[in-house]
């Protein structure tokens, strides 16, 4: 029996061989071991989007779903530590993210500083672009980027080698920020906004770094954005830029000179369709005054640094820093007393607009009065809903200007 199997062997071999010697041989092993490796490759492939598919739900099971007119479903939620999905009243998916126990100035944000600018320059959440298609409103250059529907929100989702140019209505000024939320994979995202492409950031799945004028600051990231969407924050003044991935400041960089332009570059260098690397929520923001320099100049100033939960007045822990500022220009200034008052945009219904606006406003002044001690006397509220526009609500950017809260002074 051993010496049937061993002939059998041979006999194998030699067909092999044999057939290997020839030109039409070699061609089909080759042929072979391609459909092989592409075989393999499309297996990996396959079982990462399948992990990837678990995880998230496994997140989605635990997860608690909340009309949005519900403020005490998403209070009770967050509370509790569960990731919150938001439906509107038929019941579509309107808003997301995990819970936000954290109230602003406690942990990581106590720490927090970054302010966005206050005058609006570029926002898109590419939320009028159709799925499949590439935003209107960027300028393609290069790659395989379309928008996609992706836990809610649409992303900008890139295949490879995606690049585009942001157009600003203006060039850059001396103080701006620039916020974007990213997921994926793939070589570095590439940023700069230089006239001659001088200097240039790069951020990956948990570090980032930048090069200009023979500097190169590097800095890590707490999150890994392969894994979960981070927000990216960054702050650009004069030639220092400070860079944050969600609380954390993870980039911290002077005598950067990367020069102005009326234009940002985005080289987004997703790895393939199936791993893709994923944009969304994009604003651009020039910077301004202190809120005391304005508010004495104007006798009111719009503040675009606090944030509400979705359809709720609960402060988010990254409106910290802003609130900090309010709370010591108070503190600096005792006889200071200012209105506060509330202010969304056209999206909903008016009159739920308006008291959501006046709760806003309350929640604002009850943070200052209970954390800071500040005199509740001292300060006033109201809410005006959509009522007061100061830019158009048939555009992004007019919208998220719409979406404020100012101080007026007394």
């Amino acid at each position: 029996m051993k010496r049937t199997s061993r002939r059998l062997t041979l006999g194998l071999v030699v067909i092999l061989l044999a057939g290997v010697a020839s030109p039409a041989g070699a061609q089909g092993l080759g042929d072979r071991l391609k459909r092989r490796v592409k075989e393999k490759v499309e297996q990996r492939v396959e079982q990462r989007a399948e992990q990837a598919v678990e995880r998230a739900l496994d997140k989605a099971e635990n997860a608690a779903t909340c009309a949005v007119t519900d403020a005490a479903c998403i209070e009770e939620a967050e509370q509790a530590g569960k990731p919150v999905v938001v439906t509107d009243a038929q019941g579509n998916v309107v808003g997301h993210g995990a819970a936000a126990a954290l109230k602003p100035g406690e942990g990581a944000w106590a720490n927090f500083d970054f302010v966005p600018g206050d005058r609006v320059l570029f926002v898109d959440d590419f939320a009028n672009d159709r799925v499949g298609n590439f935003p209107r409103r960027l300028e393609f250059r290069a790659g395989s980027m379309q928008v996609v529907e992706w836990q809610g929100r649409r992303w900008l989702s890139d295949a490879g080698d995606g690049e585009f140019y942001i157009e600003l209505p203006e060039v850059l000024p001396e103080r701006f920020t620039i916020e974007f939320d990213v997921v994926g994979s793939g070589n570095p995202l590439e940023m700069s906004w230089g006239e001659n492409g001088e200097g240039v950031l790069y951020i990956d799945e948990s570090s980032a770094w930048a090069r200009a004028g023979g500097v190169e600051p590097r800095g890590g990231f707490k999150v890994n954005t392969e894994e979960r969407p981070a927000r990216i924050r960054i702050a650009v003044d004069g030639d220092y830029l400070k860079l944050y991935a969600d609380e954390h400041r993870a980039l911290n960089a002077p005598n950067l000179k990367m020069g102005r332009s009326n234009r940002i570059r985005v080289v987004m260098n997703g790895w393939s369709a199936e791993s893709p690397r994923m944009i969304a929520d994009l604003r651009i923001m020039a910077g301004g005054q202190t809120l005391y320099d304005a508010l004495v100049a104007d006798g009111r100033v719009a503040t675009q640094g606090i944030y509400f939960d979705t359809g709720s007045d609960r402060l988010r822990p990254e409106s910290t820093p802003t609130l900090e500022e309010i709370a010591d220009m108070l503190k600096a200034h005792p006889d200071l007393r200012i209105r506060i008052e509330g202010h969304t945009d056209s999206t909903g219904n008016p009159q739920s607009n308006l008291v959501l606006s006046e709760k806003r406003a309350a929640a604002v002044k009850d943070y200052l009065a209970t954390k800071h001690g500040i005199d509740a006397g001292r300060l006033e509220t109201q809410g005006f809903g959509d009522t007061k526009p100061v830019g158009d609500n048939d555009t992004p950017e007019g919208r998220q200007a719409n979406r404020r809260v100012e101080l007026v002074k007394l």
